[in-house]
Parts: C-alpha cells; structure tokens; sequence
C-alpha cells in the first residue's frame, strides 16, 4: 500500500509526487494516458501569467513563489538526470498595451523591472518585428522553460525517488470506508492507499464519488505551432493581445495560442492553424521563410477565475486536489505543489491557502 496515490500525470502530478518523496513517502502515479503528454506538454513553458496585472491575487501569490524557485529546480535536475530544462531569463515583450497605465501599477507595486518603449525603441530589444504602434511594455525578467524538457527530467527523477508510474491506467471506480477512500479501481487493478490525489488537469472533475462535491473544471483547448527557424532571429517573448511567441534556445519559436470550447476533442484545425500563423508572419514577418514544423493542441483546465484548487476535499478527509490552473499550470506547478505538500505535511504555507481550498470553492453541482 502506497501512502499516497497521485492521480495525473502531468506536471501537477509529478511534482506533488517528488515534493512527498523527497520527504519520505512512497509515492504512486495513475496516468490515464502517457505521462506528460497532455496540457503540461502541449503549452509553451512561460513563467510568468500572459498579463499578470490581469490576474486574481492569489495567481500572483503562486507565480512569485514559482519564479524564484523555478532556476534551482532546474539546476537540481540537470545535475541528478543530465537532461537540461532550458530554463532561460529571455524576457517579454507585450506590445500595443491599451491597459498600459495598470501594468505600469502592478511593476511598481511589485517592484518589477519595467521599461516602456515608443515603437522607434521596440528595435533596441527585438529587430524585424512589424512596425508597431502605441506604447509597448519590456519586462526584462520574465523567464520561459522547455516543458517537454521539463517533464522528461522530472520523469527520470522520480524514477530516482523510486516513484512507481502506471500509464494507460485511467481510473475507472473508487472504493470507499465511511469519509475516506480506501482504493481507486484501474481495468488492471485495484490500488490501495493511505491518500489519494487528484491532478487529472482538466479531467479532475470526472471522478463519480456518489454524490459529493466536485471541482468547476472544464476542458478548454489551446492550439499551438512550431515554427523551425534558426537561432536568434527571436530573442525574447512577444505578446499581442491573446498570442505569443516564444524563441527555444535551439532556434524554434513557438506561436500560441487559441483559446476554444471545444469539450476534450483536442485535434488540431485548419482555422487554429490560419489563425496562428498569420499572427505569427504579421509580428515576425521573417518567419514566412521558414517551415511549421509541428502543430497540435491540448486541453487546459479551466476554473472559475483560472485560480486552481489546492488541499482537501470537503467531506472525504483523505482526498487532496491540485488542479485547474488553466493557461498557467507550469509557472504555478511549483508553488502549488509545495502549497499542497505544506497543507498536507502541515507544515507553515509558502502562502495563505485560503483562496485556493476546495471547501471555499464552487463545484460543479452549484455552477452548471
């Protein structure tokens, strides 16, 4: 018997699982598919909200932390698996801002490293971009990191940990004692453990346990391309209205991303694919000369204000959740794994947990 069952696989789940391992516990992870290989995969890997000044406080809290820990996570791996995540300070660069004086607030108050640029100044931090106007905003700090890089290497270091990983084992049934569950039933078995753990991503919600309370999440799909280009035509992150870009230490750049209600049908379409790639050779013209190597989607979890539920459930005293993190699992995957461990070790929180507790939160009975 484990003393915790992680249900997901994602990024969610993996690092839940080497934060208990780390102190102790014997760790198992349920993943319905392959691990890693939805949402976690499927996103671009930058650390940090598309706009912060945008986000509920609580976001920011978990980003913060995530932040100033995410260049020791990276080193720790590289050193204990040889597999670097790339995590790279390129910085980002939003353009055309109409929110502009707000962000301007949200720097300051934050103490961020800011510079406002006129387009004539928009060359200084990235040439070839298509003549902009308005005022843009430059924040030097902002970092991105190779996700899929990411997930191979925590992957191999819960393989260190002696973390046991069954995938293609969806879960299909629960068994239950009272206000407890006893055991989660895969069409392979049935695996017993003191905890369990939900961070399904956007099937968190499927779970049928009577009926008590469930999350408010839902699939949202994103779609994203690949351009292969060469290295430093793109030097930094740029942001227009709900699209990126993102340049790989290799080259690549990332264009993202749609946002679709699309229930969890996450194949990718002729209409996302137009719709990227005319942003993408309209902000960078020079990427027509070169070939989309890659285009797919995922489903993200999304949640009522993105904020994701962390700690237990509100009847069943040995069930946890860590999910619904929508657009912004990977820069607060970190915080939000150390917040659940810290509820659950009961250790002093990284931060209030009062915003993210499922018992404060809406479920799917009362949201529709």
């Amino acid at each position: 018997m484990s003393d915790f069952i992680v249900i997901g696989g994602g990024i969610s789940g993996l690092l839940i699982a080497r934060e208990l391992a780390s102190h102790g516990a014997e760790v198992t992870i349920l993943e319905q598919g392959r691990i890693g290989q939805e949402a976690s995969w499927a996103g671009g890997g930058i650390l940090s909200p598309l706009y912060p000044w945008r986000q509920p406080s609580p976001i920011n809290a978990l980003c913060h932390w995530s932040q100033q820990q995410y260049p020791l996570l990276s080193q720790q791996l590289q050193q204990t698996t040889n597999i670097d995540p790339q995590w790279s300070r390129c910085g980002m660069l939003w353009l055309s801002l109409p929110d502009l004086n707000d962000a301007l607030s949200w720097c300051r108050n934050t103490a961020t490293n800011a510079t406002v640029l006129s387009g004539k100044q928009v060359s200084s931090i990235q040439t070839g971009l298509e003549d902009q106007s308005g005022t843009h905003l430059w924040l030097p700090d902002i970092a991105q990191i190779r996700n899929p890089r990411l997930l191979k290497a925590l992957r191999q270091d819960l393989q260190l940990r002696k973390v046991q990983v069954f995938e293609q084992s969806p879960v299909m049934d629960w068994e239950m004692s009272e206000d407890q569950a006893t055991a989660v039933k895969t069409a392979q078995r049935a695996f017993s453990a003191e905890n369990f753990i939900v961070t399904a991503g956007a099937w968190s919600a499927r779970f049928k346990m009577n009926d008590f309370w469930q999350p408010a999440i839902h699939p949202v799909k994103g779609q994203m391309l690949l351009f292969k280009s060469r290295p430093g035509l793109l030097q930094t992150m740029v942001q227009a209205g709900e699209h990126y870009l993102i340049p790989r230490l290799d080259g690549r750049i990332l264009a993202g991303s749609t946002v679709e209600e699309s229930g969890y049908d996450k194949r990718p379409t002729a209409s996302g694919y137009r719709r990227l790639y005319q942003f993408a050779v309209t902000t960078l013209p020079a990427l027509k000369d070169y070939p989309v190597e890659l285009h797919w989607a995922g489903i993200r979890p999304g949640s009522p204000d993105g904020i994701p539920y962390i700690g237990p459930h509100p009847q069943i005293t040995n069930l946890f959740y860590n999910c619904g993190h929508f657009r912004n699992g990977v820069v607060m995957g970190l915080a939000a794994a150390q917040l659940l461990a810290d509820i659950i070790l009961e250790r002093p929180p990284i931060t209030d947990p009062e915003p993210f507790l499922p018992c404060h939160r809406n479920s799917l009975s009362n949201t529709g």
